[in-house]
């Protein structure tokens, strides 16, 4: 298949009205030649906005950002270019006459290089700026501040290898040595076309699951359910807003901790919820099942 073939876009299909702020992964990160896309409107009022490509999407400490495109109203409107490493800002780099209003709709067209992005503005060349970041380690796109977003699109280049391989469904992935306070465990995946659900599930051994993550389309709720032992279970929702989109790409993330976990979805927190009663270190495996394909499992 040639690099214009419809398999880039059903790898990585469009976004279509997030709620900001807005995390998505970049599968298969940002090579030569790919192209983001983003249409919006920006607000009244608006005083900024940000759009960001960055190294991962940790919550602490705050990943690096190799490119911060952040244009501003407040005063003579203008774009601010710079770079995040080891959470310091680096030389800020000012481009002015930006051509974008409030109250207007915009589109923005992000081309990336080597190592360098030059960024187009409703069809019109705008600016290139070169990251002092190795454009290879952008896995991360954020999109924040005072607008709101029509759409984002992933354009040209395959975003995942053609012989990239998926993990069978239902997937087991094992943890022989159990698991501890502060470990992760990071799964990235694309939701099916028409889903009834899907569920994660941290298992003792196939007969005892002390914790089980499940998404429900039917009732648009994601819920986390516990049963300690055969006489006692709790359940509780995750999210008020149902998180999961058919054909959409997803990281989430969980993070053990003592007596709790906490979840995090395309790096936006969902919590932090108590469970004194589970012993990490008696988990052997995660169990994926349901209307989902599986690209990586990270532990």
């Amino acid at each position: 298949m040639g690099p214009t073939s419809p398999v880039d876009f059903i790898l990585q299909p469009p976004v279509f009205h997030p709620v900001l702020p807005y995390i998505t992964t970049i599968f298969g990160g940002l090579t030569h030649g790919k192209m983001v896309l983003v249409q919006g409107v920006v607000l009244a009022e608006a005083e900024r906005f940000q759009v960001e490509f960055q190294c991962g999407c940790s919550l602490m400490p705050r990943p690096d950002i190799a490119i911060h495109f952040n244009p501003r109203f407040h005063s003579r409107p203008h774009v601010i270019c710079n770079t995040l490493q080891n959470e310091r800002w680096l030389e800020e780099t000012k481009f002015p006459h930006l051509p974008l209003k409030r109250g207007e709709a915009f589109q923005l067209l992000f081309l990336f290089g080597q190592d360098e992005v030059q960024v187009s503005v409703n069809g019109q060349h705008f600016l290139q700026y070169r990251s002092r970041l190795p454009l290879a380690r952008v896995d991360t796109m954020g999109v924040f501040g005072d607008i709101t977003v029509k759409s984002m699109a992933f354009l040209r280049s395959n975003p995942m290898q053609l012989n990239s391989s998926k993990l069978a469904v239902p997937y087991c992935h094992l943890f022989p040595r159990g698991l501890a306070s502060r470990d992760t465990i990071t799964v990235r995946g694309l939701v099916c076309p028409v889903p009834e659900g899907f569920s994660l599930s941290l298992r003792e051994d196939p007969s005892h699951v002390p914790l089980r993550l499940s998404a429900c389309f039917r009732t648009r709720a994601l819920m986390w359910s516990s049963s300690p032992d055969e006489a006692l279970s709790h359940a509780e929702k995750v999210a008020a807003c149902f998180p999961f989109h058919p054909q959409r790409f997803f990281e989430l993330l969980l993070v053990c901790e003592e007596g709790s976990f906490k979840l995090a979805l395309n790096g936006i927190s969902l919590g932090q919820y108590d469970t004194p009663w589970l012993s990490w270190n008696r988990i052997t495996e995660l169990w994926i099942e349901g209307d989902v394909t599986v690209y990586s499992v990270l532990s």
